[in-house]
């Protein structure tokens, strides 16, 4: 036998009034769950596009800077007999504004090659005592020389006796930067000669027709009184009344430019936006390529 059932009297089941509630609640922490990530998705994208245009604009200030420096040189080798030791141009190229400046490296002491009178006079005219800045000088010249052989490495001895793990390098100076580990001389001294000394002029005589007044004021024998004639005068005095003038300190002098040369280019988009580079680059006669680049620095704003 079979029961029968009146479906019409029947009542629809239908889900509980607490469960409708907590699918309401899910549904929105899900709607919520995907608005965050969809406002995430769009932060993303917004700095992924700002990334990538900051690397544009940094690809396009390096191409720009490379400009620079390649018409610089162009400018200095124009007229082979008559290369100028500085100089300066500006350029504009789609929104950036290109400014090039440019001076000879003999302009700076060599540290490699400078006698110690110059560096001692360097180190006096920005502050230094005069027994000081002759230590200093004597334990660069011990730094870049090669021992006497046959003999005590005395040198070695004072920094195995100052406590460094490291005694001098007895050979050239690979960059300026170096002098931070010569012994005895003080870091605050190092960061204000560090503008006016190289690696790379490859001249033991400063060029005094574009020297700064502190490299000139290095020379034996000059005064504050004497420097301010000679900056004025230096320009226009012909060679030899200059050399009649300044005395013995000539042998310390020369007017011949370098082959290496500094090439400072600023590249500006806007106010908040540029990148400065520092190259210094070796001229090169009768090669494939004008010049080869010795070093490159980027300092970069915005």
């Amino acid at each position: 036998m079979f029961a029968c059932v009146d479906m019409a009297g029947a009542k629809a089941v239908g889900a509980p009034k607490g469960s409708r509630g907590f699918i309401v609640v899910a549904v929105l922490w899900i709607v919520a769950a995907l608005a965050t990530l969809a406002s995430i998705y769009a932060l993303y994208v917004r700095e992924t596009a700002a990334a990538f245009a900051g690397h544009n604009d940094r690809l396009e200030a390096q191409a720009l800077a490379l400009a620079g420096v390649e018409l610089a040189v162009y400018q200095i080798t124009a007229i082979p007999d008559r290369r100028p030791s500085q100089g300066h141009l500006r350029f504009r190229m789609g929104a950036a504004e290109v400014i090039v400046d440019y001076r000879s490296e003999s302009a700076r002491i060599d540290l490699n090659l400078a006698p110690k009178e110059l560096l001692a006079g360097l180190f006096v005219a920005l502050g230094a005592k005069r027994e000081d800045a002759a230590a200093y000088a004597d334990h660069i010249a011990a730094w870049r020389s090669p021992p006497t052989p046959g003999t005590a490495d005395a040198e070695a001895s004072l920094y195995s006796a100052a406590g460094k793990d490291y005694g001098p390098r007895r050979g050239p100076f690979q960059h300026t930067n170096e002098l931070a580990l010569v012994l005895g001389v003080p870091p605050t001294l190092i960061d204000r000669a560090l503008p006016y000394l190289t690696v790379y002029s490859g001249q033991a005589e400063i060029n005094v027709l574009d020297a700064a007044p502190e490299v000139i004021a290095a020379l034996p024998g000059v005064t504050p009184e004497w420097l301010n004639v000679l900056l004025v005068q230096r320009d226009g005095a012909p060679q030899d009344v200059l050399r009649a003038r300044l005395g013995p300190a000539a042998r310390y002098v020369t007017v011949q430019a370098s082959k290496a040369n500094r090439v400072m280019v600023e590249v500006r988009f806007d106010p908040k936006r540029r990148l400065r580079s520092e190259a210094v680059v070796l001229l090169l006669d009768g090669d494939a390529e004008p010049f080869r680049v010795l070093s490159w620095r980027d300092d970069i704003d915005g």
